[in-house]
């Protein structure tokens, strides 16, 4: 049976720190209020994540005017459904005030916070409900997976990206095209994919919107960077000071699972891909990867010198740990005895810069 067809949509934002801030269930009275009122057929009520503006939350916005309500309160709810939904009327004291002008701004377009912004990553973060894979899907979710196993090679999958220029959303912001593909010829079995939401830097709080409001991105991009490396299991790693965020990200994992998306022989095409939830703990930040990955492995998340990528060319069983670490520092062929570095160049190319602190010729180094 279809859904009925609704002349308002409710979006109230469910994530953490609206949540937080009013821990009433809002929504939860809005749809008891609409109930009551005999509207049921007629006004849904979404729950969505994150839509930015915390320090206005918590936000509720009415489709299809985009009227945006702020600072919403349980205690609100009956006077927005009698004016706003039944008569069509502005609650004016919940409106949005433009502290310059002092002017009420109805709709959520209007807000300068919002107007500028295109959304790409956080496209769907208070948009959808993001415990209901299909109003994902209804968002062109998974179609891209589908074009990537059914139409395109793992080598085809990796040109894409490269062409597309995306890049790591950290400070160095590294070509995520050549991350994969230097993975996917790197010798050696199995490979694995992670995707690091610990958030190392205070109050960033990207991953942890896009997990919370859009947790079936991550899976849906996961999987495909699974399927282009040539991977077949994969750990998502959130730190577990996110038990929304972990909570929501096992659902979407158990909804792809129950509609093919994930596991064994997805979309019938043979590639089979298992991704687990690594929770973390403890006083140690694991945002730096070889502490992240370490943590994965049950050892104590502190980092490790190692060479500059994990996903570096040459298999480890070609030296021992102590001559990895020695080809960071100090090449034995090399003529000048002080500090060098090995990098890998955007092309994959392995260059070793001159001395970080070279010696003039006759000069010795003091001992530290």
């Amino acid at each position: 049976m279809s859904e009925p067809l609704y002349r308002a949509h409710v979006a109230i934002c469910a994530g953490t720190w609206c949540k937080t801030l009013d821990p009433e269930d809002i929504a939860g009275e809005m749809l008891a209020e609409i109930s009551r009122r005999g509207l049921g057929d007629e006004i849904r009520v979404v729950r969505t994540g994150c839509r930015g503006f915390c320090s206005f939350g918590p936000v509720a916005v009415i489709y299809p005017d985009g009227i945006f309500y702020c600072h919403v309160g349980v205690k609100d709810v009956p006077e927005i459904v009698e004016e706003t939904l039944i008569k069509g009327r502005l609650v004016e004291r919940l409106l949005y005030q433009e502290p310059e002008t002092q002017r009420r701004l109805p709709r959520y377009e209007e807000i300068p916070f919002y107007g500028k912004q295109v959304r790409i990553a956080l496209r769907n973060c208070g948009v959808i409900n993001p415990t209901v894979i299909e109003e994902y899907v209804a968002r062109g979710g998974y179609e891209a997976l589908g074009r990537a196993l059914t139409e395109m090679t793992p080598e085809e999958v990796i040109d894409a990206i490269k062409r597309s220029g995306l890049r790591g959303r950290g400070g160095a912001g590294f070509p995520t095209g050549l991350k994969w593909e230097f993975t996917r010829k790197a010798p050696g079995q199995p490979k694995y994919i992670i995707c690091n939401a610990d958030e190392g830097d205070p109050g960033a709080f990207m991953d942890r919107s896009i997990l919370e409001g859009d947790p079936h991105s991550v899976v849906e991009g996961m999987t495909i960077g699974a399927y282009a490396i040539g991977a077949r299991e994969g750990y998502l790693y959130c730190r577990a000071e996110y038990p929304l965020a972990v909570e929501r990200v096992k659902h979407a994992i158990a909804q792809a699972k129950e509609y093919g998306l994930l596991g064994e022989n997805i979309l019938g095409t043979g590639f089979s891909f298992d991704l687990r939830i690594k929770e973390g703990a403890g006083a140690f930040v694991c945002g730096e990867e070889t502490a992240l990955i370490a943590s994965i492995e049950g050892r104590r998340g502190e980092p490790r010198p190692r060479p500059p990528l994990p996903r570096r060319l040459r298999p480890l069983g070609q030296a021992d740990e102590h001559q990895q670490r020695r080809d960071v520092g100090q090449h034995p062929a090399d003529p000048h005895p002080g500090p060098r570095v090995v990098r890998i160049d955007r092309h994959g190319e392995e260059q070793r810069n001159e001395g970080v602190c070279p010696l003039r010729p006759g000069e010795q180094r003091r001992p530290s």
